[in-house]
């Protein structure tokens, strides 16, 4: 068992090597490892990454989605919506970030990673919650954090600040209804502090 993480350089060159041509690309940013893959490759690259030497990312740290419809120009002319994943190897002491894209935008779909990391479950299932992203292969692919008649998806750049839908207990009717949302949207403008000495700062 290692306790000294190797160099992000090394990693790199370690990953790649390790990967092939699994990966679209290998990269170094800021210290940390970032990794693209197609959806295509995704379940052997991560296959790879875990068993591979010199990888054994053992642990599933993190795994989410984005969607890049509004982030410079990654989502505009490319494909917006990604999977990316963080990875622990916790006897060589490293990690990895792993990004892959759907295929498609209209119905978001990858693989899933439950068979190959157990904690990916309830990962997976905030994601298709949040984000409408499919993974193939969940054997229990539910929302987990919206209600069960929830409509839409609320991470998505393009869902509305105050939703559709709000759900309240009706004293008359003795129980939930939903109706339409009949929050007044709002504007806030940021308070800017002009004082010289706010806070004791000088």
């Amino acid at each position: 068992m290692s306790n000294i993480a190797i160099t992000p350089q090394a990693l790199r060159d370690n990953v790649a090597k390790a990967l092939g041509k699994l990966a679209k690309s290998v990269t170094v940013a800021l210290d940390e490892v970032t990794v693209e893959v197609s959806a295509q490759d995704y379940l052997q690259a991560m296959r790879t990454l875990r068993d591979a030497p010199g990888c054994q990312f053992e642990q599933l740290m993190d795994l989410c989605g984005v969607d890049y419809s509004t982030y410079r120009d990654v989502g505009t002319d490319g494909l917006r919506f990604a999977v990316v994943s963080h990875l622990l190897s916790i006897s060589l002491n490293q990690r990895v970030r792993v990004r892959a894209f759907c295929p498609d935008d209209d119905l978001p779909v990858i693989d899933s990673l439950n068979d190959i990391w157990s904690g990916a479950n309830w990962f997976e299932r905030e994601a298709f919650d949040l984000y409408g992203i499919l993974f193939e292969g969940h054997n229990d692919l539910r929302r987990i954090l919206t209600d069960y008649g929830f409509i839409g998806y609320p991470f998505r750049k393009d869902f509305p600040l105050s939703g559709h839908i709000e759900m309240a207990y009706d004293e008359q009717q003795k129980r939930v209804i939903y109706q339409p949302v009949t929050i007044e949207p709002r504007e806030i403008t940021p308070r800017t502090i002009r004082e010289d000495n706010y806070g004791g700062l000088h």
